[in-house]
C-alpha cells in the first residue's frame, strides 16, 4: 500500500499544496486532477522519492520511503516529462537498455512483442531522433510492459498520443489494476480504463487544491 500523510510543498517562497493525504492499496487507480500550477507533476516526484516535501511522509507498506528506499525503488516505475530515452538508440535498444539498468531480465523478442503492442512494429530498428513526438512517448509508454514494477506513477501519460494509443494505454493501465497492481496518473482529462473484454476498473479521483 502507498500511503501520503500531511503532504505540504513549496517552490521557492510560493506555497504549492498543503496537509495532502491519500492511499492507493493494489488493484487501484487514483487519477490526480488540478489546474495548472497546483504542483501535481511536484506531488509525483515527492511520491517517488525525487523532490523533498515541506512536511509530511510517503510510505510504502508501512514504512517511509526513505527508509525502504532500495524496496521502493524496485516496486516504482516512473514517467514524467521527460521520457529519458537515448536519442541515439533505436526503440528495441532503448527498451533493453532500461531494464539492463534496472537490473531486469528482458529479452529482444519480449521487448519486441512490447513495442508491437503499442503501435511500433516495423519502427523498432528505428533510432528515436527520427521518431515523432507520439513515437517517442510509445517507446516511453512500452516499458510499461516491461516492467515488473507494482506501483505505476505517470505524469500526464494520454499527452501526444493519437485515439488508437489512447485507447490501448487506457487497457494497459486496467489490466495492470485488475491484476493487482496500482496506478497514480495525472490528467487533464476524465478517463476511463477498460480491460480488453470490455470490463471496466473503477478511477478514485482526487483533485489536488493549491494554495489560495
Amino acid at each position: 500500500m502507498l500511503s501520503i500523510s500531511q503532504l505540504s510543498c513549496s517552490r521557492g517562497n510560493k506555497p504549492l499544496f498543503t496537509d495532502v493525504s491519500l492511499t492507493l492499496q493494489a488493484g487501484q487507480a487514483l487519477h490526480l486532477e488540478g489546474d495548472n500550477g497546483v504542483g501535481k507533476t511536484s506531488l509525483l516526484r515527492i511520491v517517488c522519492g525525487l523532490s523533498p516535501a515541506d512536511s509530511g511522509e510517503v510510505r510504502w507498506h508501512g514504512q517511509t520511503i526513505q527508509h525502504h528506499a532500495t524496496a521502493y525503488r524496485a516496486a516504482l516505475f516512473y514517467l514524467g516529462h521527460g521520457l529519458s530515452l537515448k536519442e541515439e538508440l533505436t526503440a528495441v535498444e532503448n527498451l533493453l537498455s532500461d531494464a539492463a539498468v534496472a537490473g531486469r531480465t528482458l529479452t529482444q523478442t519480449q521487448a519486441l512483442v512490447a513495442l508491437a503492442r503499442m503501435g511500433l512494429r516495423g519502427r523498432e530498428h528505428l533510432p528515436l531522433r527520427v521518431m515523432s513526438q507520439g513515437q517517442k512517448r510509445r517507446t516511453a509508454l512500452a516499458r510499461l510492459l516491461a516492467s515488473q514494477a507494482p506501483l505505476w506513477v505517470l505524469d500526464e501519460p494520454f499527452v501526444a498520443l493519437d485515439t488508437q494509443a489512447v485507447d490501448g494505454l487506457r487497457v494497459l493501465l486496467a489490466e495492470h489494476v485488475a491484476h493487482g497492481g496500482m496506478v497514480l496518473f495525472t490528467s487533464h482529462q476524465p478517463v476511463a480504463l477498460v480491460r480488453a473484454d470490455g470490463v471496466a476498473v473503477d478511477v478514485q479521483t482526487y483533485r489536488l487544491k493549491g494554495v489560495s
